[in-house]
């Protein structure tokens, strides 16, 4: 079997917030929730200095491409309903 890499990009606007320490504390909350609760690999990766918005990237490994894209997808459906997060746009590729 070969192993499956996920790859999710998403951009989420941050309500609320009117500085960088106010981003990145929500930020620091995404990032610790998603880690925790789907084992991933998980970063800040584009948008560091405006306040407002957060570009991360997320990657997930196994050997069922199925398991891989569901979970990557569970993820997604939790952005939709973050409280403090917007999600404003994402990717999602598999290698």
């Amino acid at each position: 079997m070969a192993a499956v890499v996920g790859i999710l990009q998403f951009t989420v606007l941050i309500r609320g917030a009117h500085s960088l320490k106010e981003k990145r504390s929500v930020v620091r909350s995404i990032k610790d929730r998603f880690r925790h609760h789907y084992n991933v690999s998980i970063s800040e990766v584009d948008a560091h200095e405006i306040y407002n918005q957060a570009v991360l990237g997320i990657a997930m490994m196994g050997n069922d491409s199925k398991y891989v894209e569901s979970g990557l997808k569970k993820i997604v459906d939790q952005l939709r309903i973050h409280p403090e997060a917007e999600l404003i746009d994402h990717t999602l590729e598999l290698i």
